[in-house]
């Protein structure tokens, strides 16, 4: 190997270190909390009747009991925070990350703000990366059969979605939903999820 080729070849290591090792930083330095890891349901209540499961280090839903969607909720409430979700879709999935949910007995869109994971939704304009009900997505990006990292900021009443490093919704809310339990949503198809970390804000 010539002194050049060496010489850009310890430049691609370091520029692959620096873009790679503070995303991972971010999700557990200070101030995170990993709420969702691969290996247990710890943390959580479970709302509704999928057949949540931890398998081969994530947690998998892919049969429902019902007609009616189900959850993973979070024990505890968050208000202003950086979320971070990892998670695995197939292509007919109706998943979403819900957001400050005001009743944890009965999660719909209406009483949580959702991060949406429906790419085959009949009305697109509110599909996988949209804010469902309040900031629709043009074009709508796709989920489906691929590994995917939304990053979330909730502050105030601005909110802002992040799929796979691409900025897809933001809003500043009128009714404003101020605090409430994060949940994971299954209604349709295979969902997984092999972490979820928050940062308060």
């Amino acid at each position: 190997m010539t002194f050049g080729r060496l010489l850009t070849f310890i430049f691609i290591l370091l520029a692959a270190s620096v873009q790679f090792a503070p995303t991972t930083f971010a999700q557990s330095g200070d101030g995170w909390t990993v709420l969702l890891d691969g290996k247990s349901m710890d943390g959580w209540n479970k709302l509704g009747e999928s057949n949540w499961r931890v398998e081969e280090g994530v947690v998998v839903a892919d049969k429902m009991g019902s007609k009616d969607a189900s959850f993973l909720i979070t024990k505890d409430k968050y208000k202003d925070f950086q979320l971070h979700v990892e998670f695995w879709a197939s292509d007919d999935a109706n998943s979403g990350i819900y957001m400050r949910c005001a009743d944890t007995q009965k999660l719909t869109d209406r009483v949580c703000y959702e991060a949406n994971i429906f790419d085959q939704r009949p009305d697109p304009t509110y599909g996988t990366g949209a804010i469902v009900h309040y900031v629709e997505v043009s074009p709508m990006p796709k989920a489906g059969g691929k590994w995917n990292t939304y990053e979330i900021t909730a502050k105030g009443r601005s909110i802002t979605v992040t799929l796979n490093g691409q900025k897809t919704a933001e809003m500043k809310q009128n009714d404003l939903l101020s605090e409430g339990p994060i949940a994971l949503q299954h209604a349709a198809g295979a969902i997984k999820f092999r972490k979820v970390a928050i940062k308060p804000l």
